[in-house]
């Protein structure tokens, strides 16, 4: 199975919020060698889910992991986010599709929070 993972994020009208979300992609991309990469807007911003889940299907996904790019769950991670996915999926009955949880409160994350403070607190 050839693997995709989905970023997405909020959108923004503010480029550069939304090319933050291509960064972190860019990121991705470097580790996750093998797996298509791509990203989406939830609103306000192109792409949205439904055309990056066509990008991912477009370069050979067979399984798409959708990633809420959102610190914790709520309305957009337990309800927008996936009646999005799953009108999106019904166009691909051959595609299994996922989403995984928002980013929360991973101990890696944390590490991250004390790094900006220590750098802010400088």
């Amino acid at each position: 199975m050839k693997r995709a993972i989905l970023l997405v994020d909020h959108g923004s009208r503010r480029a550069e919020a939304n090319a933050l979300l291509e960064e972190v992609a860019d990121q991705i991309r470097i580790r996750a060698v093998g797996s298509i990469v791509e990203t989406a807007h939830l609103e306000i911003a192109e792409p949205g889910i439904g055309e990056g889940i066509e990008a991912c299907v477009a370069k050979g996904a067979t399984r798409i992991i959708v990633h809420p790019f959102f610190l914790g769950p709520g309305r957009h991670t337990s309800e927008d986010i996936p009646a999005q996915v799953e009108r999106a999926a019904q166009r691909h009955p051959n595609v299994q599709i996922r989403i995984s949880e928002p980013l929360g409160s991973h101990a890696a994350l944390i590490d991250v929070i004390l790094d900006r403070v220590s750098d802010a607190d400088r």
